[in-house]
């Protein structure tokens, strides 16, 4: 009779692991794991196959660190040999003299030859140079290109390392956030990653001037996730085409005349900083940042002031609140913010985006995700077309989706149970494991040194169940 007791006990055991694991019975990961079929997988996802890497491999606590650096390892073997360009491997202090060049896909943008120059100023001192990204104006582009160069030499942000890109192609394709531009940043933002040698990946800065000032507002709040900060100049994007609601962990300072009045400039900017203002507000500690019309300037402003403001900001890699509004850029929209990865989008299309707000709070993760329709509340025509200034949003719980909530011991304690809420219910409850699987998708998906997670649960919001 004992025996049996023992046997059955055994089975409801049993089934508990195999049930908190997703319904995949995990082995321990051996010591002689042969990390080559990382790398293979690595080799795969970087030619174009996004398939998940799957694992039944648990990972001991004692063990993440080691498991998440051979990880990284591995996928730095598969960077080096991949056949693409890359950034330089000897870098020379920021002058004119040499530049290097990328070609981008024909697909997305055809004759596209993106030249940049790539150099320091000062000595490299703790975690490495931080990285400021460049982004010229609208005029003649060998110019405006020239321009940035001589902006970097004078701004006093040294020591540091700057990427100044001149525009492929002028006319309808002057645009820093089309899509064959969102490859060249997502280039940059991975290669930069794996320059640990060089660059601190946790100060990254975008920033630029007029239609740079355009790029960089708006890549700021599609790419918030990997800045320490941003900084567009003389610019003025309607929110529908930034959403202020990304920045919570973003500082951004914005610097326009208050005479310059093209395009709605300096208004744009003010309703800019009110968002932030109000947003401020709701989230005491988040959305610093620092907006001004300079007085009695246009379209020209201080552009002095910025990448010192920015250079004292550091990203922070875990924040345990997170708004996400997952807009469409140029037809594009990300997968992943933070620790949060969508497998499938709630909004079908772009009538509506799916936004995403979560909060941890000790071990329970609450997440709202709404889908959010916009209509417009006020605009102005005088341009010869419409510019939106204040829109409405209409928020819906999403009914449809499916998304991953990663996970590490920095945002929760992964030794004890995590509660997870989802418009308001409550869908996991228990201990997490920690699996090779997380590590290596994480480290596919966010292609970030910081962001390897050994746990993850995911949500179907269908059906409104989570698993492993």
């Amino acid at each position: 009779m004992k025996k049996r007791y023992i046997v059955a006990v055994m089975a409801i055991m049993a089934a508990v692991a195999v049930a908190s694991a997703g319904g995949r019975k995990l082995k321990t990961l051996p010591s002689g794991f042969d990390y080559n079929v990382v790398e293979n997988y690595f080799t795969t996802y970087l030619g174009g196959d996004n398939a998940p890497y799957v694992s039944d491999f648990s990972v001991k606590p004692a063990k993440v660190g080691d498991v998440e650096t051979r990880v990284w390892d591995e996928w730095r073997k598969a960077n080096t040999a991949v056949s693409e360009e890359r950034l330089p491997a000897a870098v020379s202090p920021l002058r004119d003299e040499s530049h290097y060049r990328w070609q981008l896909p024909a697909s997305l943008e055809p004759s596209a030859v993106m030249p940049y120059y790539f150099g320091y100023k000062g000595e490299k001192s703790g975690d490495g140079y931080p990285l400021f990204v460049y982004l010229h104006g609208s005029g003649p582009k060998s110019h405006e290109w020239m321009t940035g160069v001589k902006l970097g030499q004078m701004f006093k942000d040294s020591p540091s390392v700057y990427f100044i890109p001149q525009i492929p192609n002028e006319g309808p394709y002057y645009r820093w956030w089309q899509k064959s531009k969102q490859w060249a940043w997502e280039k940059l933002l991975r290669q930069a990653m794996l320059r640990d040698d060089l660059l601190d990946p946790n100060r990254i800065y975008f920033f630029g001037i007029s239609e740079g000032g355009y790029g960089s507002q708006r890549l700021a709040s599609f790419y918030a996730d990997y800045l320490a900060g941003a900084g567009p100049m003389a610019g003025g994007e309607p929110l529908i085409n930034a959403p202020a609601e990304n920045l919570l962990n973003t500082p951004l300072t914005f610097h326009t005349g208050e005479k310059d009045y093209g395009f709605l400039r300096n208004q744009l900017t003010m309703i800019t900083g009110a968002a932030l203002d109000s947003l401020q507000r709701l989230y005491p500690g988040g959305y610093e940042h620092l907006v001004e019309l300079e007085k009695g300037r246009g379209h020209a402003v201080d552009y002095s002031v910025t990448t010192p403001w920015l250079a004292k900001h550091v990203r922070n890699p875990y924040p345990k609140q997170v708004n996400w509004e997952n807009f469409e850029m140029d037809g594009r929209y990300r997968d992943g913010f933070y620790n949060l990865y969508v497998n499938e989008r709630s909004n079908a299309d772009e009538s509506t985006r799916t936004r995403y707000s979560m909060t941890i709070t000790g071990n329970d993760i609450t997440v709202n995700v709404d889908e959010v329709k916009y209509s417009v509340a006020k605009d102005d025509k005088s341009f010869g077309f419409s510019i939106g200034l204040l829109f409405n949003r209409e928020y819906t719980p999403a009914t449809t989706g499916n998304f991953t909530i990663y996970l590490n011991d920095k945002l929760v304690d992964l030794n004890k149970k995590v509660t997870v809420t989802v418009n308001g219910k409550k869908v996991f409850n228990g201990k997490l494991s920690r699996t090779l699987g997380n590590i290596v998708n994480s480290c596919a998906r966010y292609y970030d040194r910081a962001r390897l997670y050994p746990s993850a649960v995911t949500v179907d919001l269908a059906t409104m169940t989570a698993s492993e």
